[in-house]
């Protein structure tokens, strides 16, 4: 059996309430191996926390989501200081920028991008990129605070190759999900057929973006499975190849032993 690595996905989601168990039991039997789950405001942080405490195979991302960086407090920058010194907190996300969802204010979003990028640099943590509709602001903040110094993933990445080739330059991954399995994906696959395989990664972000052909249905981890086969397929090697390869990457990106 194949072994895979979910690098993004929300378990502790509400959608997951009736079945969490099964469905983290079901990821199993598919054989992933490894998850990292993220925890991304007050309420998310400390339910991905206890996850990782429960499950040997899933790690924790820790940080302050874009469109919810207008609710950031006095403390809670520490407070995620804090929870980094936790042997299974492996990354300080998913932080960015987030132009579409008109939660935040602009200002705010990148205030609280740049205190994230800082504090990954002075923890050496990888960083977990969200990038909607915010391109240019992303690799502008990320050039000029020096994020290549951490590297990380720009995660469930949907812009062009010139985007891409920017991110690889500062020391990122390039993570893909279930989009990659729609028909009319077709920017997405052409960026994946271009990105080197020794930085490329797969996710679910599940219950969201299932791929084919549960598309428009909850998604969850063991659905991974699913990625593997279409990265596999736009690649041109076997899923064997691509499921070792984005394992031996993730490992490497979070610092996973």
């Amino acid at each position: 059996m194949v072994k895979l690595f979910d690098t993004h996905a929300h378990l502790d989601a509400a959608q997951f309430d009736e079945d969490r168990e099964q469905m983290i039991a079901r990821a199993t039997e598919a054989g992933v191996e490894l998850i990292v789950n993220i925890g991304f405001d007050r309420h998310t942080i400390p339910t991905t926390i206890a996850l990782a405490e429960k499950y040997d195979s899933i790690y924790a991302a820790v940080g302050w989501h874009p469109v919810e960086s207008i609710h950031m407090a006095e403390g809670d920058l520490e407070w995620i200081e804090s929870l980094c010194s936790h042997p299974k907190v492996v990354a300080i996300g998913e932080i960015g920028l987030d132009y579409h969802w008109d939660t935040s204010p602009k200002d705010v979003q990148q205030r609280v991008f740049r205190e994230q990028i800082r504090l990954a640099k002075k923890l050496n943590k990888p960083i977990v990129i969200h990038n909607r509709d915010a391109h240019e602001d992303v690799l502008r903040i990320l050039k000029e605070e020096g994020a290549a110094e951490v590297g990380g993933i720009m995660h469930c990445f949907s812009g062009s190759w010139e985007t891409a080739k920017q991110c690889l330059d500062m020391n990122f991954y390039i993570s893909f999900g279930g989009p990659i399995s729609f028909k009319n994906a077709r920017v997405p696959k052409e960026v994946l057929k271009r990105v080197p395989l020794d930085r490329l990664l797969i996710e679910t972000d599940c219950p969201y973006l299932a791929p084919h052909p549960f598309r428009g249905k909850r998604n969850e981890s063991a659905y991974v499975a699913l990625v593997a086969e279409a990265a596999a397929q736009i690649k041109e090697i076997t899923v064997e190849e691509l499921a070792s390869i984005t394992m031996e990457n993730g490992k490497k990106c979070f610092r996973i032993m």
